[in-house]
């Protein structure tokens, strides 16, 4: 018998006593036991605070994100072993593939934020705000990581996407991770936490993992640290609810199991390829996972005229899906995760046949390849319907968290967006329609109660991603009953784990904390030209002040003859009265062509490679023939970039990669009168580095 254990305080120990059994979802045998029985909930949330928290706060992003791609390269060599103790817990290969290449697709998402994000432990959030009219004073918001740790408690019907989606966020923020999956399926997240710590990617104290009970864990957080929950809402409200997190007003993430829906339009017809899709989609969320999603539909909203054709597509579609052992290759849909969920979900099923009535399906057992139903935690796929949706209470307050959906007519689009809100809040609703009107009537009008809206047809037919595939880039959350949280999101996530503060001071003084040049304060003159500088030897906020150079009529007529741009206010013969302009105008581009002269260093070559790009380009006031403009050239930040064929041995060989990093220029366009500021811009600028490392 396995004894499942716990990593923790850099050791693997197991609890004392016997221990929580795990049972075979398909088999029905015991596989093994976990326990946390005696474990010190208290000193484990200290040594992750004290240990991998400063670890990780001493690292960049660029570091942090180049350690979870490290890892992903780890998983992803490692990823074969997983799959026969994911079996164990009832998911097919395609479910596996989900859980495991989806979590470690995750980690490869997440680290290529890294290119953009700051080679610093903290992030700028939004732009300097000036206060005073003098530009002597004003502030920068900064988010710093939080000095504690991050408590996972997951589900268990994803116990390696689970874990991986979100230790990537608090990872790349710079928090370490307590994981505590479900122990039904924490067999699987124990394996792949083995490899990471055999791995030494990360830093000690970065990830613990607590398998069996949890009991006790949240009392002994405090306000630095971060809770997220994943499962269902009576158990988040509950956890959420802890007096030790209200008292210390722990951030807590609920992301709750919700009745999301999807809706056939009224346009779609079963000739178009989108009553084909919208068949497909409701198939496939009721099959993935044997319907343990969170994401999956629980809601099909069909319009009245066409319920009849819809049953019958559907249970045809039904009626093809394999049932059984997810080792057999014909299988299409495996087992429940152990027989208790199996039990809950008839329970559930039974609750909601109070106004709906089976179509398709059945509580017993049902006929499986490769294993005994008797013994596995095996259900059919079930379809209700009910046709008094708007009455009707069950289908839209009752889950059952499983292979089964409902089936609901409405009469009118407002009636299908009515429907959709009685959930009272989803992850996620997907329409199928073809009306660009429609689509954008449903997504004003129902978006307030969803997190995510899919809008398919066959336009993103061969691209889209799903109706139930959270995506690391996009917010993974929703309202209400969902538990008006929000997971991943890209640059969004790391934001759960990081403390926003607001710094106020004089320009100089910011630029110093920040490390970007905050406009306004003191340049650091330089002797020798910054493009002459190699990356590791520039310093924010070295800073040149050029030449005057004279705007002529002439240079205007010839930007205008050499670029095409024959706007009325270019041409020296144009009658100005009732214009913005006193006579013939720069153009914007020709003040920043000339600008570049007068700040690049033209003739020798240099550690500058190419211009990569303008950002934030404005200018503020005309430029007449005969005034003078001169520029104020400063280092405004340094991103360094790793190499992408890093070979030290040749670091110049043909096809290899030049080590350098991205130098950003805060560029200010001047003139001599008392408003002087005509244009600014920020440059960026590919700039060579000394060495390799």
């Amino acid at each position: 018998m396995e004894k499942i254990h716990n990593y923790i305080m850099g050791k693997w120990v197991y609890g004392e006593g016997p221990g929580q059994p795990l049972f075979h979802a398909v088999t029905g045998e015991q596989i093994g036991t976990a326990s946390t029985r005696g474990l010190d909930f208290g000193a484990i949330l200290d040594y992750g605070r004290k240990t991998g928290n400063p670890a990780l706060r001493k690292m960049t992003f660029q570091q942090r994100g180049l350690m979870l791609k490290a890892l992903a390269l780890h998983l992803f060599d490692k990823k074969d072993q997983f799959y026969p103790l994911s079996y164990r817990t009832g998911a097919t290969r395609a479910d596996s593939w989900i859980d495991i290449e989806g979590g470690i697709g995750n980690l490869f998402s997440n680290a290529s934020l890294r290119r953009k994000l700051p080679d610093e432990p903290y992030l700028l959030d939004g732009d300097p705000i000036g206060l005073g009219k003098m530009g002597s004073f004003g502030a920068q918001h900064l988010l710093i990581p939080k000095e504690g740790v991050a408590v996972h408690i997951n589900a268990f019907n994803f116990p390696v996407w689970g874990m991986l989606e979100k230790i990537a966020v608090n990872l790349l923020a710079g928090v370490p991770a307590i994981v505590k999956p479900a122990t039904i399926t924490s067999y699987l997240t124990e394996a792949v936490v083995r490899e990471i710590i055999a791995s030494g990617i990360l830093p000690e104290g970065a990830l613990q993992l607590i398998c069996g009970s949890g009991s006790g864990l949240l009392d002994q957080v405090h306000s630095q640290d971060v809770v997220t929950f994943t499962g269902s809402a009576s158990t988040g409200l509950m956890l959420k609810s802890t007096p030790q997190i209200l008292r210390e007003n722990v951030p807590f993430n609920l992301e709750a199991d919700s009745l999301n829906c999807i809706v056939l339009g009224e346009d779609v017809t079963p000739e178009m390829p989108e009553w084909d899709l919208f068949l497909k989609e409701i198939r496939k969320e009721m099959v993935a996972k044997a319907g343990q999603k969170c994401t999956a539909i629980r809601r099909i909203f069909v319009p009245e005229n066409k319920l009849d054709p819809v049953l019958k597509d559907l249970t045809k579609l039904l009626s093809k899906i394999p049932v059984g052992n997810p080792e057999v290759p014909e299988v299409r849909m495996g087992a429940l995760a152990g027989n208790s969920q199996r039990s809950e979900v008839r329970e559930r099923v039974e609750a909601l046949m109070a106004t709906s009535r089976m179509v398709y399906g059945s509580l017993d057992n049902p006929e499986v390849l490769g294993a005994d139903s008797g013994k596995g935690a095996f259900l059919s796929p079930i379809l209700l319907l009910n046709e008094n949706p708007l009455t009707a209470e069950e289908p839209h307050t009752i889950e059952a968290f499983g292979p089964v959906a409902t089936v609901m007519p409405y009469k009118t689009a407002e009636e299908a967006i009515t429907l959709s809100k009685m959930g009272k809040g989803s992850l996620c609703t997907t329409v199928v329609t073809t009306l660009p009107s429609f689509a954008r009537t449903y997504v004003m009008e129902a978006g307030t109660y969803h997190g995510r809206i899919l809008l398919l047809n066959q336009e993103c037919a061969k691209e889209n991603t799903g109706h139930g595939s959270p995506l690391p880039t996009l917010v993974h959350g929703g309202p209400g009953r969902a538990g008006g949280g929000e997971e991943m999101g890209g640059l969004r996530g790391i934001r759960h784990y990081m403390q926003r503060l607001a710094v106020q001071g004089g320009p100089t003084l910011l630029t110093e904390v920040t490390r970007v040049y905050q406009p306004g304060g003191a340049g650091k003159e330089t002797a020798v030209h910054p493009f002459k500088k190699y990356f590791e030897e520039l310093r924010i906020a070295d800073q040149i002040t050029t030449p005057s150079r004279r705007v002529t009529s002439r240079d205007i007529e010839e930007f205008a003859d050499l670029s095409g741009d024959h706007f009325y206010a270019h041409l020296s013969d144009t009658d100005f009265s009732d214009t913005m302009f006193e006579g013939q105008v720069a153009h914007g581009y020709l003040l920043m062509s000339l600008a570049a002269g007068l700040f690049v260093d033209s003739y020798e070559k240099n550690p500058v490679l190419l211009n990569y790009g303008i950002d934030e380009l404005r200018f503020t006031k005309p430029v007449y023939p005969g005034q003078e403009i001169h520029v104020r050239f400063t280092c405004k930040e340094k991103i360094s970039q790793e190499l992408k064929d890093p070979n030290p041995e040749v670091p110049f060989k043909k096809g290899s990669d030049i080590p350098k990093g991205i130098v950003k220029w805060y560029v200010e366009i001047l003139d001599d009168s008392e408003e002087p500021l005509i244009g600014v811009a920020t440059i960026l600028t590919m700039v060579r580095k000394k060495s390799v490392n």
